[in-house]
């Protein structure tokens, strides 16, 4: 495809004495020129497209076609918006011009992933729309929050009355707009609950058409117990599963990918409508919290700090952290870097073993985990893990139910060092694993980057560049679209990708924000409003 020229937009007016200037253009936005990849995999066919109210109205040759605004895409792929359906975006209303996703072609995200949600989901819908967001925006509703909220931080099952309590949550979650339930089972208190309580609230959700998204219980020594849980849930309680970011996080286990997509393809043939999601990184991040003992975090931060200072219990914390690290193929902890701490940001961007050697002066392994542990008695702190394989990420991504999405939160440029798949998740796909090492092919990228999320989402009207649908589109260069954020440098905006329009309206021009925020807040199958249910 030759290299893209693209024009500035500009306001275009009629051949004169052809339509009068009182009549209004046929187009709001004309996108002309450029080849039309539309997310449903098939292959990219030369096409305008016009807008008109916020909806594409017409996909072909356009010749002679009016319209109040136009965009030269010659030499350009016009897809359609990126759906983001993993992230961690809830603050978004503080955040509204959400530049770390628009500027990467995102432009929907669901939050409320991991088992962590905002508990009052109309509060949360009715304030960022009321704010004004770029991007458009769904939530699911999170276990941890909803059991934490009913049981507090506690490690044992909830009796009847707490169970009712719980599901009245879920289902007030429901009501006021939430697009499904999620569960976060490595973390506190979701793993504390059992596959009985996680039906019974999923049952909640898929009665109203939710899905279930989930973090699995192991993601690595037992991965295939979990994706088993996960499966079960599914068709135990009726509803599709998300199985988040899919990963295999031990090198002790390391090339199993092929087994575990053998079974999300078993339970389709069975039918139970599995997909999952994955990010195009070896590394992941999280909390520094989830290399230490379930039950050692039971209880509020006084409890854990108490835990963490008696000597026979930091002894057999210790004890089982050394035996978990072996069990998946570690020597130590240097494989976690430091993402943002707060009690001190100059330790941001360290590993684990450098951590150690700064404030225990040793970098051995019992020196990692007495950092670890003083982190922790402090709150603990945001982490990068490096932990997968790259041939199992490869494997994960040709499978052609698993969509792309970044397990990202907003970002503000500057702050901590955060995982660089905030900035450039769906570029790095597009430019490393199609244009360089031929993993994908373009069109099914796209596709796993808009129709394969929308339809297990049911968003019905987005997802496609077809008329009728809402005008959200991603316009990039494939000569030259990439990832530029790194480790050690990830505050950085990938290229390639000079337009982004979301329900009509331009947020990103020749690759900078406009500063418009015209998203949308989404329930099941379209725009939500505060009485819709």
């Amino acid at each position: 495809m030759a290299r893209p020229r693209v024009l500035s937009l500009a306001l275009v007016v009629a051949a004169a004495g052809a339509v009068a200037a009182q009549t209004r253009p046929a187009f709001d936005l004309l996108v002309g020129g450029g080849t039309v990849v539309d997310g449903s995999g098939g292959p990219g066919v030369r096409a305008d497209v016009g807008v008109r109210d916020g909806r594409i109205a017409a996909v072909g040759r356009l010749t002679g076609a009016t319209a109040h605004a136009v965009i030269d895409a010659s030499g350009l792929v016009v897809a359609p918006g990126f759906i983001d359906v993993h992230t961690h975006a809830d603050d978004i209303a503080d955040t509204p011009r959400a530049e770390n996703f628009v500027r990467m072609g995102v432009t929907t995200v669901v939050a409320g992933n991991c088992g962590t949600s905002a508990l009052d989901i109309g509060e949360e819908l009715s304030r960022i729309k009321q704010v004004g967001v770029s991007v458009n925006f769904a939530t699911l509703v999170g276990h941890n929050t909803v059991r934490e909220a009913v049981l507090g931080r506690a490690d044992r099952p909830p009796d009847a009355v707490e169970l009712s309590k719980m599901k009245g949550l879920v289902w007030k979650a429901m009501a006021d707009g939430a697009v499904g339930f999620s569960t976060g089972l490595q973390y506190v208190p979701g793993a504390y609950a059992d596959i009985v309580e996680i039906i019974s609230l999923a049952r909640v959700a898929a009665d109203v058409g939710g899905l279930y998204a989930t973090h699995l219980r192991n993601e690595g020594t037992r991965i295939g117990e979990a994706v088993d849980e996960a499966i079960r849930v599914g068709a135990a309680a009726g509803c599709p599963v998300e199985i988040s970011h899919l990963k295999i996080d031990s090198p002790s286990r390391w090339g199993q990918a092929g087994k575990v997509l053998a079974q999300i393809d078993a339970a389709r043939t069975s039918g139970v409508d599995v997909e999952a999601d994955e990010y195009a990184y070896t590394a992941g991040s999280s909390g520094l919290g989830i290399r230490f003992p379930d039950w050692a975090l039971e209880g509020g931060r006084d409890q854990v700090r108490a835990r963490l200072d008696d000597p026979a219990t930091w002894a057999r914390i210790q004890a089982e952290m050394k035996q978990t690290l072996a069990e998946r193929g570690f020597d130590d902890l240097s494989f976690a870097v430091v993402a943002s701490y707060s009690p001190d940001p100059s330790l941001d961007g360290l590993s684990m073993k450098q951590v150690a050697a700064r404030i225990e002066g040793s970098p051995s392994l019992d020196a990692q985990l007495e950092a670890a542990r003083a982190m922790m008695r402090e709150g603990g702190a945001s982490m990068v893990y490096h932990l997968m394989s790259d041939d199992d990420v490869a494997r994960f991504m040709r499978h052609p139910e698993v969509a792309i999405a970044s397990d990202a939160s907003v970002l503000t440029s500057g702050e901590g060092m955060p995982h660089p798949r905030g900035y450039g998740n769906n570029a790095r796909v597009l430019g490393l694993f199609v244009r360089e090492r031929h993993v994908l092919t373009l069109e099914d990228a796209v596709r796993k980057m808009t129709s394969l999320p929308a339809r297990h989402f049911k968003f019905a009207d987005r997802g496609l560049v077809k008329p009728g649908y809402a005008a959200d589109l991603t316009i990039f260069d494939p000569a030259r679209v990439a990832d530029t954020a790194t480790y050690t440098a990830p505050h950085a905006y990938p290229v390639g990708i000079p337009f982004v329009i979301v329900n009509g309206v331009v947020v990103v021009s020749h690759g900078e924000h406009t500063g418009a925020r015209p998203g949308q807040v989404l329930g099941i199958s379209g725009e939500w409003t505060r009485h819709d249910r």
